[in-house]
Order: C-alpha cells, then structure tokens, then sequence
C-alpha cells in the first residue's frame, strides 16, 4: 500500500507565500513523476504542476506560471510546491499525486496520468 501525504497548507493574505510538501511511501513502488492538482467550492478538480522523478522537467497550469514553483527530493521521495504571490483565486484543496509507472505522459497534467493520490490540504488566500 502507498501512503501519500501532504502537509502546509493554511490560511495567508493576497500576495503571501505557502509551501506545500508531499511525502510518498510504501513497500513495493517506484516514483516516476508527482504531481499537484486543486479544487475549489464548486468546481472540478485542475491540474497545477508536475514533475519527472528522473529528469526533473517541470510542467505548470498557465495559472500558476510564475508564481508557483514545484521541487522534488528524489531521496525523501517527496515533492514541495512553493507558492508565491498568492490571490484568492488559489484558495482550494490542494492535493499530490503520485505516478508509479513508466510510458508517455501529456504533461503530467491528467489525472489518469497518476496512480496514488493524498487526501488533500486546504488553502485559503483571503482578500
């Protein structure tokens, strides 16, 4: 079984900062790829950023582009999310997943594209 779990989310004002980490473990799987997804009241849920285990590329919604940077520690199999210059927009749960095997992916920005996922961390930007 694969644990997924987030942690740092929280309560900030217009233009503040959050990091969020995402830590995976568990007995018998590898890591190619994790990602961040949100979703807001009434909405359905949308991809925010993802990266390759291997090589590190990068993948961003054109929403967060410039704002949101996504790391990873491959020895922690962890992944942070630094957030920055945060709008109320951005207020969701914020969610990791994880990608645990191998073969194209389109961005790393579907949900079918990953395998495990946490229970979600809530973020509010208030105005």
């Amino acid at each position: 079984q694969v644990q997924v779990v987030e942690s740092g989310g929280g309560l900030v004002q217009a233009g503040g900062s959050l990091r969020l980490s995402c830590a995976a473990s568990g007995r018998t799987f590898s890591t190619y790829a994790m990602g961040w997804f949100r979703q807001a009241p009434g909405k359905e849920r949308e991809f925010v950023a993802g990266i390759t285990w291997s090589g590190g590329s990068a993948y961003y919604a054109d929403s967060v582009k410039g704002r949101f940077t996504i790391s990873r520690d491959s020895a922690k199999n962890t992944v942070y999310l630094q957030m920055n210059g945060l709008k109320p927009e951005d207020t969701a749960v914020y969610y990791c997943a994880v990608r645990g095997r191998k073969g194209s992916t389109y961005f790393l920005s579907g949900e079918e594209e990953y395998d495990y996922w946490g229970q979600g961390t809530q973020v509010t930007v208030s105005s």
